[in-house]
């Protein structure tokens, strides 16, 4: 892998790409934090096992998802794969109507009010809990079993799961609430690190940039550190709300575009062989 970094033209995305591994290589070193918020696609293009080995070497310190995420990682839990045909399912009306992830994540949220649990730990613990027969490649019960922070940002309407008539709105924003306080606890320490956006065009952008400004507004000195957005194409708030406002007083923000089920392994590649392990 260093070889072929090494070989490619040490400018634009090639230079970040390399700039990027590094600064991740260095977060580690010196453990802080190295983030990654994801939106669902991540999960879509297969890449649960890339992320659980990055979080248990150790790379990754903490994990965020959109709400689609966790539809997605339970069904990847449940039968080693997810997604459905949207255009099919939308036109005759039972797009996201299935089921048994419903059911599962709807008692996930029941336990998540009864103990006081964010929804990202509600989830991972039950999925780690239930004997799934897919559930090593689960992110969030990974993230549970290791003790990794794993949060989850929902925005009411925008998930499958919202349809269900057994969904409790107030007990999933409570849970999501709490993991918006989880999620500015680990950006308070994000001085040095990384922060990684990864598929995520509108609604982690947001979730970032609230949270920073909050831990700031709190008196933590979170100033130098790196971003990185990484899409097929570039979008507003991500270039903005994570590339380059957040690093003004410091720091570097990169945008890599590229298709995820190459670019992340790329990087992963890159971080673990400059690791050595």
């Amino acid at each position: 892998m260093a070889d072929f970094l090494a070989r490619l033209p040490n400018i634009l995305g090639a230079a970040d790409l390399t700039a990027l591994s590094s600064a991740i290589v260095q977060s580690h070193k010196q453990e802080k934090p190295v983030m990654m918020a994801m939106g669902a696609h991540v999960i879509k293009v297969g890449l649960n096992p890339v992320v659980v080995d990055m979080m248990r070497r150790g790379i990754l310190t903490a994990i965020a998802m959109n709400g689609a995420g966790i539809i997605h990682d339970v069904e990847v839990a449940m039968a080693g794969k997810t997604s459905e045909d949207v255009r099919k399912g939308l036109e005759e009306g039972d797009f996201g109507v299935t089921q048994d992830s419903a059911d599962f994540l709807n008692q996930c949220v029941a336990r998540a009010a009864e103990d006081g649990q964010g929804l990202g730990a509600a989830v991972g613990r039950g999925i780690a809990e239930s004997g799934l027969p897919y559930v090593d490649e689960s992110i969030l019960a990974a993230a549970y079993r290791l003790g990794i922070p794993a949060t989850v940002h929902v925005a009411m309407g925008t998930d499958v799961l919202h349809v269900h008539p057994e969904f409790n709105p107030g007990a999933v924003g409570e849970a999501s609430h709490l993991d918006f306080r989880r999620f500015a606890a680990v950006v308070s320490d994000l001085e040095g690190g990384v922060y990684l956006n990864v598929g995520s065009a509108v609604v982690l952008p947001e979730v970032f940039l609230k949270a920073l400004t909050l831990v700031r507004n709190m008196g933590y000195k979170v100033k130098a550190f790196t971003t990185a957005n990484l899409d097929f194409i570039r979008h507003y708030r991500p270039a903005v709300n994570v590339v380059s406002r957040p690093t003004s007083l410091g720091g570097r923000g990169y945008n890599l575009v590229g298709h995820h089920e190459i670019l992340l392994p790329l990087l992963a590649a890159a971080v673990i062989e400059a690791l050595g392990s």
